[in-house]
């Protein structure tokens, strides 16, 4: 598992996954920066269906409101688990 660090560009994954995610549908496919890495936790999206789950990096990933939007001047930060970001080609 590639760890990332404050300051990396990241892209979301583009899951659409039957159930619950803590991916937003609003930031799939996005690219934004990670701002903090926040600890390991299981993943919630597994934990959600009952499954047990090795700890995974977390992190701060902040996206601006044009990207994800089409149009504002602010930022949105959503907290993200590894697993639903992709290693920049």
């Amino acid at each position: 598992m590639t760890a990332f660090a404050p300051g990396d560009r990241v892209r979301t994954r583009t899951v659409d996954p039957v159930g619950h995610t803590r991916l937003p549908r609003y930031a799939r496919g996005a690219w934004g920066t990670v701002v903090q890495v926040a600890g390991s936790h299981p993943l919630a999206d597994d934990r959600a269906r009952g499954l047990e789950v090795q700890p995974q990096p977390v992190y701060h990933v902040r996206f601006t409101a044009a990207d994800l939007f089409g149009t504002g001047d602010h930022t949105v930060t959503v907290e993200l688990w590894h697993d639903h970001l992709e290693v920049p080609a």
